[in-house]
């Protein structure tokens, strides 16, 4: 007889959901965000992921390297490349291979979702886990970074991988340690270790604060868990640091020094610490700018966690009490330390970020999500794991229908005005962020500028930066597309000498219809 395959419905359902996310992702990569990078972080990104692309780790600087300004594309020694980790530009590089760059992160979001779905499908149970995911693919902090080019969707799914792999090795689940083979846990270990490895080669800082309260934990396992515990741990640790330390070999590879900082060759006092030499303050980065940060990180996480403005975290106190209520509670309470656990580590951090939420916590966005959605089942009377419904005849089992239908109007009524209100006004102020947009590249694509090309175009910025930040779009790293541009006013001759091949055109922005061979 045929074998027929059976999915359950809750999995089937995470499925559907994880779809929709990335549907909803590509639309604002699409529609607000017009696939192009709109921070400077984002430009750094595609720079290396190009190069990377090409088979490539660095560039030999161009000349006159400060007329090619790339941001945070760093020339030393001749070289040129990108200051941050390769993890992001990696990952980044497959889809500009495969031209399709602008999938890369809606594709990571609807991954990210199913973790979020598996990992409180875990702690709380099936209903949990789905209104968890839901949650997620409304959040406006959610669909902004997941439509950006930013590095954090990828920490998302590495985060979350990691946390649900050692619950998995570990046997802190529902399930007794008996129930779980030790090969499957071992295979989960190892899973950790990647995960928190590429981490650690994707956004280093969060990577620390993703693995503090398991470091803790895993200390309390060596000194009380067996010798299979004590291997795992190790495997864990070993392949953990095995690939971290190839940020030692890019840095090396660079510099030629393992422990030079790459943030620092662009900014000398970018990096974590407290005291003078680390912020742009004479006196340094201090204890009380690190909790305004913090305050401003929360202030602003209020409306961009769901888009109910303050009353976007009313349900995480329920979710506490749900975790509490649990028969055994150190899993939910490990899917709830990293967010808390990047809040404190990014104190020591000069800089916080906020244009697109607080994104500094976002690796730990499913913490957030969870706890709401087991908050909700709590209230509304859902099964969550561990925790018994009543039995019928009780006061408590006649008031769980109203007491369901009161939180699911709540809910709705909450999710309609994100969806309606917060929502579309949120992704509309983001459209055209810092005045870049694809508009600006339209004269370059039109059939007089074709025509011009090969051409080295030197850009005399009118009013801000990004007038010529903006083309860089059309530019390859290698210096070979239809188009490179300089920035101006003043560009030695000895570019232009550098390209004989290129016609010199000079381009003004307030004029973008007109390309000068001289200029005006």
């Amino acid at each position: 007889m045929r074998r027929r395959l059976v999915i359950p419905l809750d999995m089937l359902l995470g499925l559907l959901l994880s779809l929709l996310a990335v549907a909803a992702a590509y639309a604002v990569a699409d529609r607000v965000f017009e696939r192009l990078a709109h921070l400077e972080d984002e430009q750094a990104f595609i720079w290396q992921a190009q190069v990377l692309a090409r088979g490539k780790l660095t560039l030999p600087s161009p000349p006159n390297s400060a007329s090619f300004l790339w941001p945070f594309v760093v020339d030393y020694g001749g070289q040129r490349f990108g200051k941050y980790p390769l993890g992001w530009p990696l990952v980044l590089s497959i889809g500009e291979s495969l031209d399709i760059r602008a999938w890369v992160n809606p594709l990571l979001a609807g991954l990210g979702v199913w973790l979020t779905f598996l990992l409180g499908k875990r702690v709380f149970g099936s209903a949990s886990g789905l209104l968890a995911a839901a949650l997620t693919i409304t959040s406006p902090f959610f669909l902004m970074q997941s439509g950006s080019l930013l590095s954090h969707p990828l920490g998302l799914v590495l985060s979350a991988a990691f946390v649900l792999a050692w619950l998995e090795s570990f046997a802190t689940g529902d399930e007794p340690a008996a129930t779980v083979s030790e090969s499957k846990k071992r295979w989960a270990s190892i899973l950790a270790g990647l995960a928190l490895g590429a981490l650690a080669i994707t956004r280093p800082w969060t990577a620390v604060g993703v693995a503090l309260p398991f470091a803790l934990h895993g200390l309390y396992l060596l000194v009380r868990g067996d010798r299979s515990i004590r291997q795992r741990l190790l495997i864990t640790g070993a392949i953990t640091l095995a690939i971290a330390s190839l940020q030692l070999l890019w840095q090396w590879i660079a510099t030629g020094d393992p422990f030079q900082n790459l943030y620092t060759l662009w900014w000398s006092y970018d990096k974590v610490g407290f005291g003078p030499g680390h912020g742009v303050k004479e006196t340094g980065h201090t204890l009380s700018k690190a909790i305004r940060h913090l305050k401003l990180g929360f202030k602003g996480g209020f409306p961009e966690l769901f888009g109910w403005k303050s009353l976007s975290w009313i349900f995480l106190p329920f979710g506490l009490l749900a975790a509490l209520r649990l028969p055994r509670r150190l899993p939910a309470l490990l899917v709830a330390a990293p967010f808390f656990s990047l809040c404190f580590v990014h104190l020591a951090y000069w800089v916080g970020s906020y244009v697109l939420g607080p994104r500094y916590y976002y690796e730990g966005l499913y913490s957030l999500t969870i706890y709401s959605a087991a908050g909700i089942a709590l209230l509304a009377g859902w099964p969550i794991s561990g925790i018994l419904r009543p039995t019928p005849g009780t006061w408590r089992a006649r008031l769980a229908i109203p007491r369901s239908v009161l939180v699911g109007l709540l809910l709705a009524g909450l999710l309609t005005y994100n969806l309606t209100q917060y929502l579309p006004q949120r992704l509309e102020s983001l459209h055209s962020l810092y005045g870049i947009s694809r508009a600006p590249m339209e004269p370059f694509l039109s059939e007089q500028a074709q025509q011009l090309a090969p051409a080295l175009v030197i850009v005399h910025t009118q009013k801000k930066w990004v007038e010529y930040g903006t083309l860089l779009e059309l530019q390859s790293p290698f210096l070979d597309s239809a188009f490179i541009f300089v920035f101006g006013p003043k560009v030695e001759d000895a570019i232009a000498e550098s390209f004989p091949e290129r016609r010199i055109i000079h381009y003004y922005p307030d004029e973008p219809d007109k390309f000068y061979t001289q200029p005006r």
